[in-house]
C-alpha cells in the first residue's frame, strides 16, 4: 500500500468516508502489485534468452492472463493464432508483427482480433521492450507456413511461472496469490 499523501487544497474528497461495503460475501480481494514494470529479473519467466513473461493476473477458470512482456534486446515469440482477443500497451521499447506495418513505442495501445496470426518481435532500441498484455488463451503455436504446430495456454503459464518463481527463490506458491 502506499503511504498517505498530505492533503492538498484540491482534493475535495478528503472528508469523504469510504464505504463499509468493499467486497460481496464470495468476491476475493484486489491483486496490488507495486511498480510491476521494474527491472527485478526475479519476477521475470523466460521464454527465450531475450524474452520474458512478469505474471500480474491469472484466472485459469477463464484461461486469461494479464502480464509484461519484456525483450531485453532484439527478441521474438513464437508464431502464434490467437483464438480469443488480447489487449497491449506499450511502456517501453519498440515491438511489432512480421505481419502488419506499424511498429509499437511507448504509450502505444494495440487491440488483437480474434483470429489474428502472427509473429511478435522486439526490436534493437535503447529501451527494453515492455508492454503490458491481458492474453486470454490459448495460443495456437504456428509453423512457418502458419499451420498449428502446439499451443500455449494459462495451465502451461502457470507451471512454466511456477517452475522459474521456485528457481529464483521466490516460491512457487506466489503465482497462486495472482489467481482470480
Amino acid at each position: 500500500m502506499t503511504d498517505d499523501p498530505k492533503p492538498s487544497g484540491t482534493e475535495f474528497w478528503r472528508d469523504l468516508k469510504p464505504i463499509t461495503k468493499v467486497f460481496q460475501p464470495d468476491a476475493q480481494p484486489e491483486v496490488y502489485l507495486s511498480n510491476v514494470a521494474d527491472d527485478d529479473m526475479r519476477y521475470y519467466v523466460p521464454f527465450t534468452e531475450t524474452v520474458f513473461s512478469r505474471p500480474l493476473w491469472i484466472s485459469p477458470s477463464k484461461n486469461q492472463w494479464c502480464d509484461i512482456l519484456m525483450a531485453t534486446g532484439p527478441g521474438l515469440v513464437n508464431r502464434h493464432y490467437h483464438p480469443h482477443e488480447v489487449f497491449a500497451f506499450t511502456i517501453s521499447g519498440k515491438w511489432g508483427y512480421l505481419e502488419h506495418d506499424w511498429v509499437a513505442t511507448a504509450g502505444d495501445f494495440v487491440y488483437e482480433t480474434p483470429g489474428e496470426g502472427h509473429t511478435l518481435v522486439a526490436y534493437e532500441h535503447e529501451d527494453p521492450m515492455k508492454a503490458y498484455f491481458k492474453v486470454t488463451g490459448p495460443l495456437i503455436w504456428l509453423d512457418e507456413d502458419g499451420e498449428p504446430d502446439g499451443y500455449f495456454d494459462v495451465h502451461d503459464y502457470i507451471a512454466m511461472c511456477k517452475a522459474h518463481y521456485d528457481k529464483v527463490g521466490l516460491g512457487a506458491e506466489q503465482i497462486e496469490k495472482l489467481f482470480r
